[in-house]
């Protein structure tokens, strides 16, 4: 019996049987497949690397229709505070060292911790708020892709716990208050 290849040729060398090669990334797995890429070629990007103790450095790899690629530094103690990407969602690849990802509340008491190793990724969606430190004893190199490209970073400033006050009613005692 004939197989198809046998019977029709090898698919792979007609080329109009082939899917057309998309130019541009357009979905979260072709962005983290273009973030694999990127970090499987260390000639196109080590070479640039800075290493900053004032701030994090940060460099813009390459842009495409709706899409931007940086590359990240980060030395031991440096963070990105708690943030979202605005409208922008994102593939975070760590190329080298060790980063640490905080989602949720942040404090003692609450909040997820994900330690992300060289070759982890996280994929987000616009809104995803996160705070991405260093907090190893060696520096760490990222890559970030946004689409569409980054316009805003929100901020996302807790309360410290001391300065929440509960509310108390006119002329109520709040609980451990002394009544004078």
């Amino acid at each position: 019996m004939n197989s198809d290849v046998q019977i029709a040729g090898d698919p792979l060398a007609v080329p109009h049987l082939m899917p057309p090669v998309p130019a541009h990334p357009s979905t979260v797995a072709e962005f983290a497949g273009l973030a694999r890429a990127i970090a499987a070629d260390r000639d196109s990007w080590a070479h640039l690397v800075r290493y900053d103790a004032a701030s994090r450095w940060y460099h813009r790899l390459r842009t495409g229709p709706g899409y931007e690629v940086w590359l990240l530094s980060w030395v031991p103690g440096q963070g990105s505070g708690q943030h979202d990407h605005g409208p922008s969602s994102g593939v975070l690849t760590v190329l080298s060292g060790e980063l640490t990802e905080l989602t949720g509340p942040t404090g003692a008491t609450g909040g997820d911790r994900r330690r992300l190793r060289a070759g982890d990724q996280r994929v987000f969606a616009p809104g995803y708020a996160h705070e991405v430190v260093n907090d190893s004893l060696e520096p760490a190199v990222s890559l970030h892709i946004y689409s569409p490209g980054l316009t805003e970073m929100p901020m996302h400033h807790a309360a410290p716990a001391a300065s929440v006050v509960p509310s108390v009613a006119a002329g109520a005692v709040a609980p451990g208050a002394v009544a004078r």
